[in-house]
């Protein structure tokens, strides 16, 4: 019994390391097709936003998981930064859409090193030292 709840734990681990992987992938592609657009490669803006819905789409899936291992014994921290990344790429999301750029820009570096610190952390996580 005792081994299944531990082999469970360990699985929802591995599925938390692919979501916080994924949603660090995707959001470090943010800056790079903003960047282009802002030196005059128009088309980027299309590829910035389609990056922001994959964002915003792995943050907010990214809280189950997270929920789960917390709530089968595993750390909570992962739902916290989890809910924080959620959140604040919804208020970056419309930031963006609203063009206030002077909220975007800063709340965008913010939620880059958020997920960053989310990824070390999580690879850190149930390792023995």
């Amino acid at each position: 019994m005792a081994e299944a709840a531990l082999t469970r734990g360990r699985t929802l681990l591995v599925v938390m390391r692919a979501f916080v992987t994924v949603h660090a992938v995707a959001i470090l592609g943010q800056p790079v097709f903003a960047g282009r657009y802002l030196i005059g490669d128009y088309g980027m803006l299309a590829m910035h936003e389609l990056g922001a819905n994959i964002v915003s789409t792995v943050a907010l899936a990214q809280l189950v998981p997270a929920a789960l291992y917390w709530w089968r014994g595993g750390v909570q921290w992962p739902f916290w930064a989890s809910l924080l990344l959620a959140g604040g790429e919804t208020a970056q999301y419309f930031a963006g859409l609203a063009g206030a750029l002077d909220l975007h820009i800063p709340l965008g570096v913010a939620l880059v090193a958020i997920a960053l610190g989310t990824l070390f952390g999580i690879w850190r996580t149930g390792t023995r030292r």
